[in-house]
């Protein structure tokens, strides 16, 4: 593996990390990178899958101790049981959705324009979702992820499929989305990443299925380095925004996918950057 091909695939895993489970696309950013980077030939679809499954891990990790607990307790604790059936009713509409019109979406928005105007729009909604969310406190009835119903797994789930619309984000789309089904920062952000680790295994082992992998030994280290810097990143990611979002709401990401967003339509429109 080169230099070159090192530096990409750890510039490629970082953004992968850091974006995937913040409220500002990782799937945007990543066409952009690659864009940018001319990381356009064969491996792309196969290291992408590569780096998310590393995102997906250091969620995993992350709640390994619930995880754990849910899995030895599933079938003797109700709330056990009632976690994983909302998730699962919370994957249907993505799944039956994203298979009717995954071709179409590939052919026609994943391109940096289309990811830009997806940014801009996200960030309007966010605007909305959190003066909403500070105009009307009692409009919060969801605190935990014991309270959720399954009519409320279901809202999110469709609110989730509007993240195959790249540069959406599948954590925003989730967690904005429950924002206005009445959680709280705190359930909407922990339930967006449970959702993501069903979801995610579900998307990693289709494209899997669907994606050819004769590929040299240098191709495997690239792979490689790319899926150990989004893990760590990834992992340092969650815990951050656990955190911050205990005191702090959503609308820096908003700002920031408002100025990213025009940005690449300027840049785009006056020829400065050929993305």
């Amino acid at each position: 593996m080169t230099f070159d091909a090192f530096i990409i695939a750890i510039i490629l895993g970082i953004v992968e990390g850091v974006t995937e489970f913040l409220p500002v696309s990782s799937t945007g950013h990543l066409i952009v990178a690659a864009s940018l980077l001319d990381f356009t030939d064969e491996r792309g679809i196969t290291f992408f899958i590569s780096i998310q499954l590393g995102a997906i891990l250091a969620v995993c990790w992350e709640f390994r101790k619930r995880l754990k607990h849910v899995a030895m307790t599933l079938f003797v604790e109700k709330s056990s049981q009632k976690l994983v059936a909302n998730l699962l009713i919370a994957m249907m509409p993505a799944i039956i959705i994203g298979t009717l019109i995954k071709g179409f979406l590939e052919k026609h928005l994943f391109a940096p324009v289309p990811v830009a105007c997806a940014l801009i729009v996200g960030a309007l909604i966010i605007f909305i979702a959190e003066k909403r969310y500070k105009k009307s406190p009692q409009h919060v009835r969801i605190h935990s992820l014991d309270d959720i119903r399954w009519r409320d797994a279901l809202k999110v789930g469709f609110a989730q499929c509007l993240a195959m619309i790249p540069g959406t984000s599948r954590s925003g789309a989730t967690i904005i989305g429950a924002l206005f089904f009445g959680f709280s920062r705190v359930a909407a952000t922990e339930f967006s990443f449970f959702l993501a680790i069903p979801i995610m295994f579900a998307a990693t082992a289709y494209a899997l299925c669907d994606t050819p992998l004769s590929f040299q030994s240098e191709h495997w280290q690239f792979f490689g380095v790319g899926f150990v810097s989004s893990f760590v990143f990834a992992f340092l990611c969650v815990r951050w925004l656990l955190r911050y979002i205990s005191r702090h709401d959503f609308t820096p990401f908003a700002w920031y996918r408002l100025a990213f967003g025009l940005f690449i339509l300027v840049t785009s429109g006056s020829g400065l950057i050929q993305w």
